[in-house]
Formats: C-alpha cells, sequence, structure tokens
C-alpha cells in the first residue's frame, strides 16, 4: 500500500514510570486511509502509546504532530474537536444515559450553540439538538444498532454495548480512529461486520488499533507495528511481521515457526 504524508506523528517519545522505561524512543507514524495495528506482549507499552496520543501520559521527551501541528499540549478533552476519537478496552459509556444520548456525546464537536441558549430553550438550541440526535441515529444505524436507541447500556448485551461505543466514535466523524482491542467479546459474525466497517471509511479517515486477536488484526492491517518493553522491534506488512525472528522471540522467547508466534500473540492476555 502506497502511503500517503502521516496525519498522526510520534517522533522518540519516552515515558518513565518511578524509574521503569513504558517506552523507549517510539517512533510512530499513521496515513489518512491507513489502518495500522499496534501489538505485543502483555506489558509492551500498547496502551501507554495509546494514552500518550490521547494525553492522558505527557512524555518525558519525543514530539507529536496531527497534521502537521503539534499535539502535545493538547488535552483530552479537546481531541474530538481535533476529528481524533478513541474507544476504550472496555466500553466506556454512561450507565445513566440511553444509548442514543451516550451517542449524541460523542457528536459533541458539531454542537453550534452555547449553554445559555440550551438552558433558556432557545430555537437555534431546538435546532442544535435536533441535528445532534440525527448525527446519533445515523452513527447507530450505521453500526446496526439504532433499534436499542432508547435503551440503557446495562441491558445490552456486551457485544451490542461495544457496537454503541463505536458508534459514539464515529459519530464525531474522526480524521483518526483509536481502537483499543474492538475485537474482544465479539463472535465470529461480528469480527466479520466490523472488518467491514474499518474498510468502509475511507481514504480520509487514519485508523490505529491494539489488539490480541491475530486473525482479526492480519485481515484488516495495512501495517504492524510490533512493541516490546516499550521499544519498536518490527514495522511492516502483517505477514512480513509475522515471520520476524525478533517478534516470535517477543512472544515466545525461542525460535519458533510463525504459526506458533500468531497462537502465542492470540492467547496473550488483553491487558497492557
Amino acid at each position: 500500500m502506497e502511503r500517503d504524508p502521516p496525519g498522526l506523528s510520534v517522533r522518540d517519545v519516552v515515558v518513565s514510570f518511578g524509574g521503569i522505561k513504558a517506552l523507549e524512543g517510539v517512533s510512530v507514524d499513521v496515513s489518512p486511509g491507513e489502518v495500522l495495528g499496534v501489538i505485543g506482549p502483555n506489558g509492551a507499552g500498547k496502551t501507554t502509546l495509546f494514552n500518550v496520543i490521547c494525553g492522558f501520559v505527557r512524555p518525558q521527551s519525543g514530539t507529536l504532530s496531527w497534521r502537521g501541528e503539534p499535539l502535545g499540549r493538547v488535552h483530552p478533552d479537546r481531541l474530538a474537536a481535533l476529528g481524533i476519537a478513541r474507544t476504550l478496552q472496555g466500553v466506556g459509556l454512561f450507565d445513566g444515559l440511553t444509548v442514543l444520548e451516550n451517542v449524541m456525546v460523542g457528536a459533541h464537536r458539531f454542537r453550534r450553540a452555547n449553554l445559555g441558549s440550551a438552558m433558556l430553550g432557545l430555537p437555534w438550541s431546538d435546532i442544535d439538538e435536533r441535528r445532534l440526535r440525527d448525527r446519533a441515529v445515523e452513527a447507530l444505524t450505521r453500526l446496526g444498532c439504532s433499534e436499542v436507541a432508547d435503551r440503557l447500556p446495562g441491558t445490552l448485551p456486551y457485544a451490542v454495548q461495544k457496537r454503541v461505543a463505536l458508534a459514539r466514535a464515529l459519530a464525531c466523524d474522526p480524521a483518526l480512529l483509536m481502537l483499543d482491542e474492538p475485537a474482544g467479546g465479539l463472535d465470529a459474525r461480528e469480527l466479520t461486520d466490523l472488518g467491514e466497517l474499518i474498510g468502509s471509511l475511507g481514504s480520509s479517515v487514519a485508523v490505529m488499533l491494539v489488539d490480541h486477536h491475530m486473525d482479526f488484526v492480519v485481515s484488516v492491517c495495512h501495517r504492524v507495528v510490533v512493541l516490546d518493553f516499550g521499544r519498536v522491534i518490527a514495522d511492516g506488512e502483517p505477514a512480513t511481521v509475522q515471520h520476524d525472528p525478533r517478534v516470535l522471540e517477543a512472544y515466545l522467547g525461542r525460535e519458533a515457526e510463525p504459526a506458533d508466534a500468531m497462537s502465542a500473540t492470540g492467547a496473550a492476555d488483553a491487558h497492557d
């Protein structure tokens, strides 16, 4: 796949926790239209990398840029305004809000009326609310969840909750979609649907995902970055990476067949 100039650029990032380096000189690029998988053994630094990009963790050194602009000082609550959306390892939905209201939160970047207008019930506030509602319904329909719009998340099966969480992320019309363990808890049919959805996002959207379901990663990702002890040990097409001796050693600690390594990654613990 020919790559466009990167939308997201991470350069030489170092993160330490109590003297332990979680990331050590990590550099990663993601281009529009590219689906990048980030994999690695338990404790490799995958979630830390996501947290650095989203502003939850500040690196000791290194730089981050988004569309050519520095990203390092951006607060997490400003990410949606930049066109960056992230799902969590769990679902992260608000239990006290309906499914529709949860997804409307994701569309908040498109709100035009201010809080005062909403409290006073001014006409343009009502129009704004309908616009956000329509956007949320569209996202739910795309994920096949429109029929549960009025339900509370806790009353739904886990797999449906995950689709709602993804709908919330898509409602902000992201240019960078970050998926943390999107395949967890999904069956074969749902994995196929998720892969098709990711493939349908188009050339303007970059996708960066962490997952331990290797069949899924290989099937949907154009490129895979492998972390081990906070360092990038491989970066390339899935078919190339899964034959890399360094990747085999990282997962199994010995020489092994590529199929063994893929089996080991699939059985790895889902937490970073």
